[in-house]
């Protein structure tokens, strides 16, 4: 009965992880999400090579091995964004609607035996929400740019030798996405008023992840983990508004498709304990975001007498390094710190308002709390996004011309939570 009324909670904890779970696009390059624990978030995502907790299972699952019994882990982190936009134009100033966004996780593991433990995890990966007003500047490249993940990741662990081990998984992957704009329709027709577009989709991928631990020596360890690309094909529809009619019917609402590769990720870890209690580790991140070179739509009916609209990216693969700090207070309460610096995938040329990323710092502070069979996780962090200048081509596809050239700033604070039990 104990064991049945276990497994019935784990149950409701997937649901409760599933109703929770939202998107932004927090210490990540592009739309990658790492806000994937606070215990992790505290130390600037440095969690590659050492956990305590069942977060190590999108970190590293490798990991996994160092954790006792069954446990679970339910937490989610509150994202407050601001990103501001000055006209080269005009002067004027605009800026993002105000909203807060909490993705959450959801993870399991279970020691079999002394050499093979297993794990779930329930997260969000990548995601994306960008929301300016309907009358700016830039409302004919994007007024909304919403898009949502769901990662269902088993993986198992094997610990090959007393100093290795090492995991697989697979990464279920659930997408779904929302790009609105403003049409020109003053332009093109003469209206008073402009027209919407709206393209809502959905899809699913399927991908792989690998991690492994190496403990050369009893202070150090050594941890990697690579996460595959993933291609989702997303099928939708494209809607128009017109309020005033559409008298030559280039606008009708048909079905859209589209195909989007979510790149590959490596992470890599060194983790040292010889000054305990004060621990620490460094890593460097890897992502491989030249898979987004463009973003085609394809059309049913024929849209502004085009069979399918095409947006150049070119994105650029990236890099970022972190150090998270760990000081042991007391044997149930620990401090957290952490730093990262990260690199952005955008070229100036396609640079543009639905993904305003740049260069970015992230600090971070937290602690851990443990409480007989729980322990709680609590951390703040602050990233800030350097200023970053848009002058291209980029603009209103009706009229060919360049559209929100100016500076972007961007800025964002985040507060995670976690709760772990040990069973």
């Amino acid at each position: 009965m104990r064991q049945k009324d276990s497994w019935k909670g784990i149950s409701v904890l997937i649901l409760v992880s599933f109703v929770f779970c939202t998107i932004s696009n927090a210490y990540g390059s592009g739309f990658a999400i790492y806000t994937q624990g606070a215990s992790s978030l505290g130390q600037g995502a440095a969690t590659i090579a050492h956990t305590e907790d069942p977060s190590a299972i999108f970190f590293n699952p490798a990991l996994i091995n160092k954790l006792e019994g069954t446990q679970i882990e339910l937490g989610t982190t509150l994202i407050f964004p601001s990103r501001k936009f000055k006209s080269n134009l005009t002067g004027e100033t605009s800026k993002t609607k105000s909203d807060v966004f909490y993705p959450s996780t959801l993870y399991i593991t279970h020691k079999f035996t002394d050499k093979i433990s297993a794990g779930l995890g329930v997260f969000n990966p990548f995601g994306l929400a960008t929301k300016w007003p309907n009358d700016w500047e830039g409302r004919y490249i994007t007024t909304n740019s919403e898009m949502r993940t769901f990662n269902i990741n088993p993986a198992v662990s094997y610990q090959i030798t007393p100093n290795v081990a090492f995991a697989a998984g697979v990464d279920f992957l659930i997408l779904d996405a929302t790009l609105e704009k403003k049409l020109n329709l003053p332009v093109l027709y003469g209206f008073t008023r402009d027209g919407g577009q709206k393209f809502k989709g959905d899809g699913t991928g399927i991908g792989y992840n690998f991690g492994i631990l190496i403990e050369p020596h009893r202070d150090f360890s050594l941890g990697a983990s690579y996460r595959s690309e993933i291609k989702v094909k997303i099928d939708g529809n494209v809607t128009h508004v017109l309020p005033e009619g559409d008298p030559l019917g280039l606008f009708p609402n048909t079905n859209g498709k589209t195909t989007l590769t979510l790149p590959q990720q490596v992470h890599v870890g060194v983790y040292y304990k010889g000054l305990y209690p004060l621990t620490f580790e460094v890593g460097l991140r890897w992502e491989g975001w030249s898979s987004y070179d463009r973003l085609k739509i394809n059309f049913d009916k024929l849209v502004l007498g085009n069979p399918s609209y095409t947006e150049r990216k070119d994105w650029k693969d990236t890099w970022s390094g972190n150090i998270g700090i760990k000081y042991q207070v007391s044997e149930p309460v620990a401090l957290l710190a952490g730093y990262l610096y990260q690199d952005n995938p955008v070229p100036d040329s396609t640079f543009d308002p639905s993904i305003p990323d740049a260069n970015a710092h992230l600090f971070s502070i937290g602690t851990d709390v443990k409480h007989k069979s729980f322990r709680f996780g609590l951390a703040y962090s602050y990233q800030k996004l350097q200023s970053r200048n848009k002058n291209n081509l980029v603009g209103d596809p009706i009229t060919g011309a360049p559209a929100a050239n100016g500076e972007y700033k961007s800025d964002l604070h985040m507060i995670g939570v976690s709760l772990t039990y040990r069973f």
